[in-house]
């Protein structure tokens, strides 16, 4: 199998945007902004995610951050967004790291290698350490972290905090 992870590009196409369909807009914490979109607003968000890539066009509370697609035999199976850096808000809310694998897809380790290669680049942009947050029912994400070396530092009711160093 050939694995591949790509940056998110203005010009991606409607294999992206299927995936999106198919990934629910609202799961475990994770929300992915593409789905339930028309293909004009698919291409705006497309556009808004390129420009945070780079800082451009953010909330208050946001921080850069990049989206990456995992292809699989040159087929996309999921995503995952890094954030850049991370602020007090999302040290305790969202961390460095999120992702998703299209319901299809799942239970086959495409999220071990996806956050894996997500790591690569979290160290090509010098991040020492990256948090992932994960709701305490969604066991595949925690062995997802954990296969990649994450240690769970901290529970709460609502998730826990999984830091790996990069």
């Amino acid at each position: 199998m050939d694995f591949e992870l790509r940056k998110l590009s203005v010009t991606d196409g409607q294999d992206i945007y299927d995936m999106l369909q198919e990934i629910p807009k609202a799961e475990n914490g994770f929300i992915n902004g593409g789905h339930g979109c028309t293909q004009e607003e698919f291409r705006q968000w497309l556009a808004r995610q390129d420009a945070a890539s780079r800082g451009e066009g953010l909330a208050d509370w946001m921080v850069p951050s990049t989206t990456y697609w995992l292809y699989v035999d040159g087929y996309p199976v999921g995503f995952a967004k890094l954030r850049h850096h991370l602020t007090d808000r999302l040290r305790e809310d969202g961390g460095n790291i999120g992702y998703a694998i299209r319901p299809g897809q799942r239970n086959k380790g495409y999220g071990t290698i996806l956050l894996s290669k997500v790591l690569d680049e979290a160290r090509l942009m010098r991040l020492g350490q990256v948090l992932v947050t994960v709701w305490p029912g969604n066991q595949g994400s925690i062995n997802v972290a954990l296969k990649n070396n994450g240690t769970i530092t901290r529970s709460t009711e609502d998730r826990h905090y999984i830091w790996i160093t990069c």
